[in-house]
């Protein structure tokens, strides 16, 4: 016996209800909706990790969840049930700009290490994943914070095509969820000794992602607006400019590709279905090992701070969360349930903040006065 979060829409009130199951391999046996801290909660965290990927029922759960994660279903124009929703969350989810102070004053005597998402935090979410450009102003503001703390792009993308989006050389990069990593591609002060990190836990995967990547464009190209992304150590199966009555088969044709596969699992993120090895390896093991490669393992002077918008980012706010060091930071504009300590609205409050770290810690690099 299992229990799952499934998302349910509430017609009358406009709201989506977490509302756990308990399941058996063939029925569900009870529901109890759940509305934790008094707002509704888009909880689907443990539907995704437990979901088999065969069954009608558990099919629906997972387009469910495919329309619960989309910001199109987030009504224009908010209502005072909304709003009330909102500010009790942000009460949990402060502003990370407006606690600046307070983030600041828990990091001194600290390292402080940067780890950032790429799509939806460095940049906006686009309909086309190809055309995902962060900003100059962005680039210029992450080439500043390199040069006062270490810093790490983690992203799903694969790290060479989220390289080509950032074009830091003196970053380090993980890619494919964290299963594809290399230190700078330039001299770093924060680099342990001289040998240069490279660490893929999944390589023994790559034939079969390659192969899978090349069923699942063949499969899904009866379907407008499906884009297929081989990530390298992941595929990425994008949804975002497919219409919404259409989720069903494109799922339907995942579901049947992977059926093949049980090397292989299915996850969720923005409009993006992941299909990933299943070692026991994600953006969480990922800032653990990039913290041991940096020599921080095991130490308590140093102060991690992870900026994230996705369901995959989860996993290293849960990690900082159990470690009781350094923060998460969540960027959304809509309550969601979420591990993070602090919250921001959008990339552009992101670069806000990064360029507050960088002034705080450098004040010459943006103008004032030196800092002792």
């Amino acid at each position: 016996m299992t229990k799952q979060n499934v998302i349910v829409s509430d017609k009358k009130s406009g709201l989506n209800m977490s509302i756990t199951m308990a399941m058996s391999k063939s029925s569900i046996l009870t529901m109890t909706a759940q509305k934790p801290g008094g707002y509704i909660s888009f909880s689907t965290t443990e539907l995704l990790k437990n979901l088999e990927i065969n069954g009608e029922g558990r099919i629906n759960a997972w387009v469910e969840s495919m329309r619960a994660s989309s910001p199109t279903h987030i009504k224009s124009t908010p209502s005072l049930a909304d709003h009330d929703r909102r500010s009790s969350w942000t009460v949990s989810h402060p502003s990370a700009l407006d606690m600046f102070e307070q983030i600041i004053d828990a990091s001194k005597g600290k390292q402080i290490v940067m780890f950032l998402d790429y799509d939806g935090t460095l940049s906006p979410i686009v309909d086309d994943p190809d055309k995902a450009f962060m900003s100059d102003a962005m680039r210029q503001t992450v080439r500043k914070l390199a040069g006062c703390f270490p810093t790490a792009i983690v992203s799903g993308r694969c790290r060479d095509k989220v390289y080509s989006f950032v074009r830091l050389a003196e970053l380090y990069y993980a890619g494919s969820h964290g299963m594809d990593i290399k230190g700078p591609a330039k001299g770093s002060k924060y680099k342990k000794g001289s040998r240069a990190v490279l660490f893929q836990p999944a390589s023994e995967f790559l034939p079969m992602i390659d192969e899978v990547y090349k069923h699942l464009v063949e499969k899904t190209k009866s379907t407008p607006g499906a884009k297929v992304e081989n990530n390298k150590f992941c595929v990425s199966v994008h949804f975002r400019r497919v219409e919404e009555k259409k989720w069903n088969e494109l799922f339907q044709q995942v579901k049947s590709v992977l059926k093949e596969y049980p090397e292989l699992r299915l996850t969720q993120g923005r409009k993006v279905l992941e299909i990933r090895p299943t070692i026991k390896w994600d953006k969480g093991k990922a800032l653990e090992f990039l913290l041991e490669s940096l020599g921080f393992a095991n130490c308590s002077d140093v102060f991690p701070v992870y900026i994230g918008d996705d369901r995959t980012d989860e996993d290293a706010f849960k990690i900082l969360r159990e470690k009781g060091q350094g923060f998460g930071i969540l960027v959304s504009k809509f309550p969601k349930e979420t591990c993070a300590s602090y919250s921001l609205q959008e990339p552009d409050e992101v670069r806000d903040f990064l360029q507050r770290l960088v002034q705080w810690k450098r004040p010459s690099v943006l103008g004032g006065q030196s800092k002792v």
